[in-house]
């Protein structure tokens, strides 16, 4: 299995993990809240937002994967002019921090 499948893989365990977590707490603090605990009606209202929330990760991580190698910048050796510049400025206002802490 190439390495892309084997990270598609996971993804989905990782949803199903997710969704069997958050479905078990659900019915858990469902029948807690009904039996008379009110804060786990809190509960039952997050547990859902939480699994919905792993589904829209999943679609983001799997939209993100089958999609092709973003075009990243090349690093060249070119010397950017403007960078030049204001490395040279960084290093002017350091050495004139470096002489005002000097003992005198």
């Amino acid at each position: 299995m190439n390495e892309k499948a084997t990270h598609s893989l996971r993804i989905h365990l990782g949803l199903l993990a997710a969704e069997v977590i958050c479905i078990s707490a659900f019915v858990i603090e469902i029948s807690r809240a009904l039996s008379g605990n009110t804060l786990s009606w809190a509960y039952v209202v997050e547990w859902p937002i939480l699994g919905a929330y792993a589904i829209y990760m999943w679609h983001k991580l799997l939209k993100d994967e089958r999609s092709p190698e973003p075009t990243s910048q090349r690093v060249t050796d070119e010397v950017d002019p403007k960078l030049a510049a204001w490395n040279e400025y960084l290093a002017r206002v350091h050495d004139g921090d470096q002489s005002n802490q000097r003992p005198k």
